[in-house]
């Protein structure tokens, strides 16, 4: 099955249909894998215990990043291509997305806490996070504020596309500016830096993570066909019974013309 084929709602809803309970047995399986791996970890010699809200803090980080290169994505299959499913697909994965960033930002602060003593401080990184958030909310609002499905799309799709600009920044912030977040230390050029203790259930965790994304962003594209093929149903039926109302009132002119003509 090509991507043209899955273009059709119908062979995607089945698709889906095959495949959603498979990913969602894998992802319970490696999450729990992960979790595992994860209490069973060493404490740092430096942040004892603390460390291990890296095995959440991490993956969700990567994955509000991925998340939107995922709408970017689909926001050029809406511009450029004009996928009937590109814009379901970004339109579905906006509050998942925020979903990560807000959980990134939580487990941050409670990491930086005991490591930095604050919660919270206005470096780069954390900023430019902060504002990936509020892109993700505004994204979210956009579609409910524009009635008109095809003119959200396009304006959703525009706005995304701007916002990207914004994933170089949190990615390179920690080398362009003085921040509190150390440099990258599981993908750079010398290996990673971590040791194969945190190294493994990171990686573990980053993938059952990722699978946690594909398995509820296919589940919410299902959704949101079904709604839209709800709504067109409605419109539907709307307008066979204002057709029918202005049909039963001409009739009433009419025989009432009628009765007017014969006295």
């Amino acid at each position: 099955m090509t991507l043209i084929d899955l273009a059709n709602p119908t062979r995607f809803l089945a698709l889906t249909a095959r495949v959603l309970p498979w990913l969602a047995a894998a992802t319970v399986v490696l999450l729990a894998i992960g979790l595992y791996q994860a209490a069973l970890a060493p404490d740092d010699y430096q942040q004892g215990a603390t460390v291990k809200i890296m095995f959440i803090h991490v993956p969700s980080a990567w994955l509000s990043m991925f998340v939107w290169g995922v709408m970017s994505i689909a926001s050029l299959g809406t511009l450029v291509w004009r996928h009937p499913l590109a814009d379901v697909a970004a339109k579905a994965a906006a509050p998942i997305g925020a979903a990560f960033t807000f959980l990134a930002l939580l487990t941050g602060s409670l990491w930086g806490r005991p490591m930095w003593g604050t919660y919270w401080e206005w470096d780069a990184r954390l900023t430019s996070v902060l504002i990936l958030f509020l892109m993700y909310l505004g994204l979210m609002a956009l579609w409910r504020a524009v009635d008109d499905p095809s003119r959200a799309a396009r304006a959703a799709a525009v706005l995304t596309l701007v916002g990207a600009l914004n994933l170089p920044i949190i990615k390179f912030s920690v080398d362009w500016w003085n921040t509190l977040h150390q440099p990258a230390s599981v993908m750079r050029m010398g290996g990673s830096a971590l040791d194969k203790s945190f190294l493994i259930p990171l990686l573990v965790m980053a993938i059952a993570f990722t699978l946690l994304f594909v398995t509820l962003h296919l589940a919410a594209m299902r959704n949101e066909i079904l709604r839209r093929r709800v709504r067109s149903l409605q419109m539907m039926q709307a307008s066979r019974v204002a057709f029918s109302s202005e049909m039963g009132a001409g009739s009433r002119g009419q025989n009432a013309s009628n009765e007017v003509g014969a006295a």
